[in-house]
């Protein structure tokens, strides 16, 4: 194909796509990762998507005859930020800085640097930090929260108690969401709290369990992924003029993760700086499946490290439910924190398929996704219903006629234990699967 006209198409594509947000959505469930990443390339983003643009189009199932919500226990991550690290801009620019004073860039490896340049000002001591991207996509599921569960958000004296972990940017997301639920409800009771003292459930930090029990940290088959998935023999040519310069200066297979990086972050911005169309749609499709190797090692169920990597996030299951034991009165609990955090938590509870186990990675994306995890903004939402009749309840601990769905990203999932009424399970039962999980875990000694 001609390259140039590859690019329009690809930019016709990527445009398309910011017009039609929540396509992914609307695909057939039996499609491919090849094929949702074809319909909407901002996927390949993996934990840097833009939470609006895979926003849910289904209805959420009513509540069963004669329940009503009275709680609701919630984790979510910050929205679109910058990149954290200065070298994830500073890396690639030099580079294509250094070709350009010895006259090796292509007219597309110049526009390329001029587009780096005019956006690096804009990270000056921004680093890390919550974008209006993010603080948008906080505020919609905040607005959309209280219409989705009026009953339990527009109670008079609703008591709201919403935590962050110290980071900024998830404190600031905190208040976004916080801001449209008091509007929506002028007398809810919003209590909010930041400290160090909550960082050990909500941003648990791994211990390396892996590395001290001797289990496999995945890191050889992240390489070898990074090896098998990075052909960046046509970007080099697109980008520089000299292939041998290329060869003896360049890090090539490097500085196209640096641009892919950059790249798919650019949607975290109200910009028009656009770098995705460099790719075409099997680099795309490459880039996004070493980043789905790579999380899947870190925070997923995968075998070789003896399917621990979920238990990092123990910590923040206990507080769910040691917090839902207490609860006996209509009240919301909220937590702020990291996809590191939800990723794994996702996995732990396993909802959906997010906690299967894969042996053959070249076959992950067959059936776990990280961009359906993960987002800038993910979040999951614990919805707890009990009958409406009756003044007095028992706390959760004891009743028996509580039912709770889960949500994740708004979208309600299945649960590892059996029901006659999806998606609402028994809460004791479900409680139940969870403690047990939990006890086995920590009798072992892992």
């Amino acid at each position: 194909m001609n390259t140039k006209i590859h690019y329009q198409r690809l930019f016709s594509a990527i445009a398309a796509t910011m017009a039609a947000a929540t396509m992914c959505a609307q695909l057939p469930s039996s499609a491919t990762a090849r094929q949702e990443l074809k319909e909407n390339p901002f996927l390949a983003g993996s934990n840097y998507l833009d939470y609006d643009r895979q926003l849910p189009t289904a209805a959420l199932t009513p509540a069963p005859k004669g329940y009503e919500p009275f709680y609701m226990s919630h984790y979510g991550r910050h929205g679109s930020r910058w990149l954290i690290s200065e070298g994830d801009y500073r890396n690639p620019t030099t580079t294509l800085r250094d070709a350009r004073s010895q006259g090796k860039l292509t007219p597309t490896g110049l526009e390329v640097l001029k587009k780096l340049e005019d956006f690096m000002p804009t990270t000056e001591k921004r680093l890390g930090d919550l974008t209006t991207v993010g603080e948008r996509q906080h505020h919609g599921i905040g607005r959309r929260m209280a219409q989705n569960f009026p009953e339990l958000f527009k109670k008079k004296n609703i008591a709201i108690d919403a935590r962050s972990t110290v980071v900024i940017r998830c404190i600031l997301s905190m208040i976004a969401e916080c801001e449209e639920l008091a509007a929506a409800n002028p007398t809810a009771r919003i209590h909010n709290d930041v400290s160090e003292a909550l960082q050990y459930y909500l941003n648990q930090p791994w211990e390396g369990r892996v590395k001290n029990k001797g289990r496999s940290t995945g890191d050889k088959e992240y390489r070898q992924a990074q090896l098998s998935y990075t052909h960046p023999e046509r970007l080099m040519r697109l980008l520089f003029n000299d292939e041998q310069w290329v060869y003896n200066n360049v890090k090539a297979g490097e500085l196209m993760r640096q641009l892919f990086e950059v790249a798919t972050n650019m949607q975290s911005h109200d910009t028009d700086i656009e770098l995705l169309s460099l790719f075409n749609e099997e680099e795309v499709y490459d880039q996004w499946r070493i980043r789905n190797i790579g999380w899947y090692l870190d925070y997923g169920a995968w075998p070789g490290s003896g399917s621990i990597m979920p238990f990092s996030q123990l910590n923040l299951l206990k507080n769910i439910i040691e917090t839902a034991d207490t609860v006996t009165q209509a009240q919301v609990t909220m937590r702020f924190g990291h996809e590191v955090c939800v990723m794994p938590l996702a996995c732990l509870m396993e909802l959906d398929n997010c906690g299967v186990q894969v042996t053959n990675l070249d076959t992950l994306d067959n059936v776990w996704r990280n961009y359906r995890i993960f987002p800038m903004a993910c979040n999951i939402q614990m919805v707890f219903y009990r009958p409406k009749k009756g003044a007095q309840h028992s706390a959760l601990k004891t009743a028996d006629d509580v039912l709770v769905k889960v949500l994740l990203n708004e979208r309600e999932t299945r649960l590892p234990i059996a029901t006659t009424q999806w998606p609402y399970y028994r809460w004791q039962e479900l409680r139940k699967y969870y403690t047990d999980k939990i006890s086995r875990f920590e009798a072992e000694g892992k």
